[in-house]
């Protein structure tokens, strides 16, 4: 019995033995030393910044253009703070973003409120059309480029009352409100996108030196000195874009509002301001000087004049984005003309709007990767 007992004592320390010897190897398979858990630290972060993007995606283009804001109105907005007050605040970053917003906004209200004043006559213009048609006007025989063809289109269509209505009847009206439906949509959601931009860009203003240095901060741990240098080409370019995007706008409105005055375009100057602040956007200057040479010969001016006006406009905007803009930025940046060119036109190509400043950000980025990180590091080793 004793002999039992002790067989039997023996076993069970043997047992616990195993286990904790099985526990043991069970801990030892877990990732355990600095490299593991520096790996298992980078795939968190990176799962937490997908996430991240995938809750703000909506917001994303919002948060960038007010990023690129930002950086891009940085100097000023530290002069004018300095100016108003002692320095950066609450009040002048509020101050600063007002009048941002007031610059963004008053060209659409004005273009607006242009369309609005002509809503009337469009209106009165169709009615005559329903009830006993429109005659061909005189300035359509004017025009240079098809002229014949319009006409006949128009006697077709417009100047036979039964033809016109028709006409107009083929425009489906459940289409016609499903269209402005989805515009009054549109509109509300670029409003909120406006606020929620401008809202971003008083953050920025306000805490623009604390998120400067964190970034810097993480630049320089994640790539070193490197890292910052990337970081300052990279708002070289913002701004470069920027600027270069707003003077040549600015010299491009000016230069075919010269031709408005000589041409004697109705509303010469706020067709000249119109056509300034659209010339930011793609093909904008183009719609402007083009509708103010359509109403320069609707409105019995001479339609050799309508043809300046347009020609003038087209060789204006022609050589400001072709040369004069990728020059600009492409100096400011410090591209080459190629290299601008390229992230200009291709940014707008493949982001919109948006790559017009993105493109040439990330083609300078590029530049300084190849001439910092891998140009310069082969020289210092030919040398040495």
């Amino acid at each position: 019995m004793s002999d039992r007992l002790k067989s039997g004592a023996s076993k069970k320390p043997a047992v616990k033995r195993s286990d904790a010897v099985s526990r043991t190897a069970e801990r030892k398979a877990l990732p355990s030393g600095a490299s593991a858990r520096m790996n298992a630290r980078v795939v968190l972060a990176l799962v937490l910044v997908a996430l991240a993007l995938w809750t703000a995606a909506g917001f994303l283009t919002a948060l960038i253009w007010a990023a690129i804001l930002a950086t891009a109105l940085w100097p000023l907005y530290i002069s004018f703070a300095t100016r108003l007050a002692s320095g950066p605040s609450n009040l002048t970053a509020l101050a600063f973003t007002l009048m941002v917003a007031l610059i963004l906004v008053a060209p659409m209200s004005l273009a607006v409120y242009q369309l609005a004043q002509q809503g009337d006559v469009l209106v009165s213009w169709l009615k005559r059309a329903g009830e006993s048609g429109v005659d061909v006007p005189d300035w359509l025989s004017r025009l240079p480029v098809a002229a014949e063809s319009i006409q006949q289109w128009w006697r077709a269509n417009l100047s036979d009352p039964k033809a016109a209505s028709a006409w107009l009847k083929s425009i489906n009206a459940d289409n016609a409100s499903d269209l402005f439906r989805t515009f009054g949509g549109q509109l509300l959601h670029r409003l909120f996108m406006l606020l929620f931009s401008l809202l971003a860009l008083f953050v920025l203003l306000r805490n623009g030196r604390l998120i400067a240095n964190r970034f810097l901060e993480t630049s320089d741990r994640l790539f070193g000195e490197a890292g910052e240098g990337l970081v300052e080409r990279m708002v070289a370019a913002t701004r470069g874009t920027v600027n270069g995007t707003v003077l040549v706008a600015l010299g491009e409105g000016l230069l075919i509002g010269v031709g408005y005055l000589i041409a004697g375009v109705p509303n010469a100057i706020v067709f000249t301001i119109l056509t300034a602040a659209f010339a930011m956007l793609p093909f904008g200057a183009w719609l402007a000087f083009s509708a103010a040479a359509l109403i320069l010969a609707s409105g019995g001016g001479s339609g050799l004049a309508a043809a300046g006006v347009f020609c003038w406009g087209a060789v204006v905007m022609f050589a400001g984005d072709h040369f004069v803009w990728p020059t600009l930025v492409g100096d400011s940046a410090r591209l080459p003309f190629l290299l601008a060119f390229v992230g200009i036109f291709g940014g707008l190509a493949a982001f919109g709007l948006l790559g017009l400043f993105l493109g040439p950000v990330i083609m300078a980025a590029l530049l300084a990767v190849w001439r910092e990180w891998i140009f310069r590091p082969a020289l210092q080793e030919k040398a040495g």
